[in-house]
Parts: C-alpha cells; sequence; structure tokens
C-alpha cells in the first residue's frame, strides 16, 4: 500500500475503538443511562455508613490481599482515586475517551452494580505507592478522604476516564472501585 495513501491510523484506531464499544455494549449511551442503578455489590460497601465500618474493622482484624499488591497499598490507591476527585487527576484519558467510552463504561458498572478493572494498575499520572506501609495509616487516610469527600459541597474534577459525574454517581463510583479491589481480599 503507498503509504502516502494510507488511512490515517490515528483517527481509524479512534473510530475502531468507538464503534467496538458500542457494538460490544450493545445498546445506546441514553439507554444506559435510563437504567436504574443495581445496589452495589460486594458486603460493607451498598453505602458510605457501610464502608467507612468496613474500612474501620480492618484495624481490628486486618484482610490478607491476594492479589499483586497488599492491603495498605490497596487503600492509599482507593485513597487517591477519591483525593483526586476533588483536586483533579493528574493524566485524565484523551476527552474523546471521557466523552464516550468512558461513560459507557460507568453506565454499565452501574446499571450491574459493580466494575472490573485491573485490580494492578496504578491511577494514570500517580505517585507510585510503596508496599509495606502501616495499615493503620492507610484505613485513615482512605477514611478521611471518604470523609472530605461526603463533606465536600463544589465542584467535583472529572474522573479520569468515566468524564463528568455527579456527586452520587462518584460515590458510587468509589464504592464499586473498593467493592472491586475486595474481591482479592481474604480473612
Amino acid at each position: 500500500m503507498n503509504p502516502a495513501s494510507a488511512p490515517n491510523r490515528p483517527d481509524r484506531r479512534r473510530a475502531l475503538v468507538r464503534g467496538s464499544g458500542a457494538v460490544l455494549i450493545g445498546v445506546s449511551p441514553g439507554w444506559l443511562t435510563a437504567c436504574s442503578p443495581a445496589p452495589v455489590s460486594g458486603a460493607g460497601f451498598g453505602s458510605l455508613p457501610a464502608a467507612l465500618a468496613t474500612l474501620q474493622a480492618l484495624k481490628d482484624k486486618p484482610l490478607k490481599a491476594t492479589g499483586a499488591w497488599d492491603l495498605p497499598k490497596v487503600l492509599i490507591h482507593a485513597a487517591q482515586s477519591v483525593e483526586y476527585s476533588l483536586a483533579g487527576f493528574p493524566q485524565p484519558k484523551a476527552a474523546w475517551f471521557r466523552a464516550t467510552v468512558g461513560p459507557m463504561a460507568f453506565a454499565v458498572f452501574s446499571a450491574r452494580g459493580h466494575m472490573s478493572h485491573s485490580l494492578s494498575e496504578p491511577i494514570p499520572g500517580a505517585p507510585d505507592i510503596a508496599v509495606g506501609q502501616a495499615l493503620d495509616a492507610a484505613v485513615d487516610r482512605i477514611a478521611a478522604s471518604l470523609r472530605a469527600f461526603d463533606a465536600h459541597t463544589g465542584a467535583l474534577a472529572p474522573h479520569f476516564a468515566y468524564g463528568a459525574l455527579d456527586k452520587p454517581d462518584y460515590l458510587r463510583a468509589h464504592l464499586m472501585h473498593l467493592a472491586n479491589h475486595w474481591q482479592e481480599m481474604a480473612a
């Protein structure tokens, strides 16, 4: 193929991603947002008070992380996400992603009541989190970030992938995020 006549690869890839997302999901974004969200699945994360109680209980009865990250690293990662929802994410995905694929993914997660994402992937642009940190300090940080989020009355920063979320949807995203990571916890 003549390089001068080759299609613009980024444009073609963008079109394929957009089209694939719509086909894979199989429904329109309007239909997804009209669906009633399912309750957040995962014991202990159905509401903010339940999540705070679940997190506080870790100080007396810590869980063992079975994935790539230890429990304090998971909690600090979740705290970063909550903090960035107030202050802004360091490295958001492209605007087209946050306007198309991201909101559709959130709508699917919300309709199912749970999300699925790589449980060992840091937030893009976030500082590295060392393993082996103190559990109590990590519990305190995630609890403080959730309380700060709850008390916040100003504008929220767009999510790095989902784009603009209102406060109830953002809280739902945070709770589903914690519940997703809890799949790698054992007593």
